[in-house]
């Protein structure tokens, strides 16, 4: 159970997702829907030139955040690292934001 004093900063968290979620829609769009398409899908030419694989897909959406965080800063086969060229802010809301696809 869950005590009083322990539920405020419980539901600030929840709140907070969708928000994170928000920033991290305009960060992907601005630095990852050119691989991985709007939706996530991979479904553009450079994506199908990459073999991208969908965001959606179970494969991508049972890695953990930090498995996530590790990929876009250190890069992994043909994506590149983006460790110092976005923050870490933005990758955590980034991948706040993939996590929305599987919802779909």
């Amino acid at each position: 159970m869950i005590r009083p004093p322990m539920l405020l900063p419980f539901l600030a968290v929840l709140l907070a997702l969708p928000l994170q979620a928000a920033g991290g829609a305009a960060v992907y769009k601005a630095k990852c829907a050119v691989c991985h398409a709007a939706d996530g899908s991979g479904d553009t030419a450079m994506g199908k030139r990459l073999g991208v694989r969908s965001l959606a897909s179970p494969e991508v959406q049972k890695q953990s955040d930090a498995e996530l965080t590790q990929i876009t800063k250190k890069g992994k086969g043909k994506m590149p690292a983006y460790d110092g060229k976005i923050p870490d802010d933005d990758i955590r809301a980034v991948i706040a934001y993939i996590r929305t696809f599987a919802i779909k």
